[in-house]
Parts: C-alpha cells; structure tokens; sequence
C-alpha cells in the first residue's frame, strides 16, 4: 500500500518504515508557524525556501532522510534537492504519514 503525495508520486509505508529502522532523519519542510501546529516527533524543521542553505549540515548528518510536509509537493522537491546533492533521501508525504509509520 503506498501514500499518495500530490505532485511527489507515491512512497510506500514500508520504504518509510525501512529508512526508520535505518535511522533516517526526517525533515519537515513546511514554514515555522506550520511546523509548531503539529509535526513528527523529533523532526527537524527546515523550510523549502531555505533548504538549499543546509545541504552541507544534511550532509554531515551521514544519514538517510525523509522529508515530509502538509502534502506531499514540498516535500518532494526538496528529496529531489537533497538527491541533486547526494544525500539518501524519499518524499514520506504528508507529515501525518510519516508520524503514523514511528513505532
């Protein structure tokens, strides 16, 4: 069964479950004010707009990521971005999704 992500294709929840079990940093790309109404525990919150400014922090992390969002549409260009940069990175969707899929 996948997650359907508007505009980003569709992740699976066992891709998800496995870049967890790999221990994949999530990242949350929606606004600050977007992020304090509710997020994944333990995300980082990067906005989009600014993601470009923190591949080489990314980077260093040395782990895969899973971006997430409202939707799904941020969160895929900024996997696209992360992959551009050589980071292991998967749209995981909808924020909600990603939160469901922690154990």
């Amino acid at each position: 069964m996948g997650i359907f992500n508007l505009f980003g294709g569709s992740t699976s929840v066992a891709s998800i479950e496995e870049y967890l079990e790999n221990d994949a940093v999530v990242v949350d790309v929606r606004t600050i004010e977007e992020f304090r109404d509710g997020h994944v525990q333990g995300s980082k919150n990067i906005p989009l707009n600014i993601i470009g400014d923190h591949i080489r922090e990314i980077q260093k992390l040395g782990k895969p990521v899973i971006t997430c969002c409202r939707s799904g549409a941020r969160s895929g260009s900024a996997a696209s971005i992360l992959k551009q940069n050589g980071v292991d990175a998967i749209n995981g969707g909808p924020w909600g999704s990603v939160a469901n899929c922690i154990k």
